[in-house]
């Protein structure tokens, strides 16, 4: 798994440190969140984003190699919103839907500073 470095965080988890850090252990380490959803690039066909709940990456057969997180919520509904943020922060920044494209230039450009 992949973390994206300016990471958006829905309304309902608290905008403390401490909080995401303690969720993202959680979730890197198979610890099953019940209410906690992720936000990844979508991995097949054309979508902008997938939402999965956290719960579901518990599966040892799931495969998490290939999910780069952009997003972290509590309950499905921020989830929802916090995708359509993603997506519209996109667009505001670009006039385009090519979202995958643009966190990836993000990161790549944080990781060169």
């Amino acid at each position: 798994m992949i973390w994206y470095e300016n990471l958006y965080i829905g309304e309902s988890i608290p905008k403390k440190d401490a909080k995401i850090r303690r969720l993202k252990w959680k979730i890197n380490h198979n610890k099953c969140l019940t209410n906690a959803f992720i936000i990844v690039l979508c991995r097949y066909g054309t979508n902008l984003l997938e939402i999965i709940p956290a719960r579901e990456l518990c599966q040892s057969a799931y495969p998490k190699q290939n999910l780069y997180i952009v997003g972290l919520a509590a309950g499905y509904d921020d989830a929802l919103k916090t995708a359509a943020l993603i997506v519209s922060d996109v667009y505001q920044k670009t006039g385009g839907f090519k979202v995958k494209r643009f966190i990836l230039q993000q990161q790549k450009a944080g990781d060169s500073s």
